[in-house]
C-alpha cells in the first residue's frame, strides 16, 4: 500500500473525479447522468482552481450551469407529463390553434377512403358517422383516427345533419404540438385510446346482438326444416 501512503488529498480528489466520470458514462437514464455530471463538474472545477488549470476551469464553468439547466428542464418535463396523464380531455386550450368553419346540413366533411389531413372539434349542429351510424354532438372530437390509419385514409364518412360550426386543425399542426407539448401528446394518446375502446365496445355489443339473434332464429330454422 506504498502508493496510498504517498497520496495527497488532491490526488484523492482527482481519483474521485475519475470515478464520477466513469459512473456518469455508465448511467442509462438522463436524470442520474445529469446529477453525476453536475457533481463531476463541481469537483473538477474545484480541482482545476486549486491547480490553476485554466482550460479545465473554463470548460467546467460552462458545463456546470449547462448540466444544471438541462436537469431542471428534464424534471419540469417529467412533472408536466405526470400532470398531463391525470388531466381531463378538455379541448379548450387547443381552440386558439384551430380554424373556425361553417357547415351546412347535408354537407360531407370527409368520406371514407379520402386522404385525411385534419381533425375537427364540433361547436354546434348535428353530425353522423355514416358507416357506424353514430351521431356526434357539440363538444366531440372527430377525424383524429385518420392521422394514425394506414396511408392517412379516412375510415368513416362524416356528414352534417343540421347546420353548425366546427373547428379544424391540420395534422401538420397536430404533429408539431405532439412533439412540442407533452400535455397535448398525452391528450392525443388518451383521445385515441378512448375512441378505440368506444369502437371496441360497440363491436362487442353488435357481436352479442348478432349472437342473440342467431339463437332466436335457430329454432325457426329447425322448425322450417322439419
Amino acid at each position: 500500500m506504498t502508493w496510498l501512503d504517498g497520496m495527497t488529498w488532491l490526488d484523492g480528489m482527482a481519483w474521485l473525479i475519475a470515478i464520477l466520470s466513469i459512473a456518469g458514462s455508465a448511467m442509462r437514464t438522463i436524470i442520474p447522468l445529469r446529477c453525476l455530471g453536475i457533481a463531476t463538474n463541481a469537483m473538477s472545477l474545484t480541482y482545476a482552481l486549486m491547480m490553476r488549470a485554466y482550460p479545465s476551469i473554463t470548460v467546467n464553468l460552462i458545463l456546470l450551469p449547462l448540466n444544471t439547466v438541462r436537469l431542471y428542464q428534464m424534471i419540469r418535463l417529467i412533472k408536466q407529463v405526470k400532470q398531463a396523464s391525470k388531466s381531463d380531455l378538455s379541448m379548450d386550450w387547443l381552440k386558439p390553434f384551430m380554424t373556425r368553419r361553417n357547415v351546412d346540413a347535408g354537407e360531407i366533411l370527409f368520406a371514407r377512403g379520402d386522404t385525411a389531413s385534419c381533425m375537427f372539434y364540433i361547436l354546434s349542429g348535428r353530425y353522423r358517422l355514416r358507416e357506424l351510424d353514430i351521431e356526434l354532438t357539440p363538444g366531440k372530437v372527430v377525424g383524429e383516427m385518420g392521422l394514425m390509419s394506414p396511408e392517412n385514409r379516412r375510415t368513416q364518412t362524416l356528414e352534417c345533419l343540421e347546420d353548425g360550426e366546427v373547428l379544424n386543425i391540420s395534422y401538420d399542426e397536430v404533429r408539431q404540438l405532439y412533439f412540442q407539448n407533452p400535455q397535448f401528446g398525452f391528450y392525443f394518446l388518451r383521445l385515441m385510446s378512448e375512441r378505440m375502446f368506444e369502437n371496441l365496445e360497440k363491436l362487442e355489443t353488435e357481436v352479442a346482438r348478432l349472437k342473440e339473434s342467431d339463437v332466436e332464429i335457430a329454432p325457426l330454422r329447425q322448425a322450417a326444416s322439419a
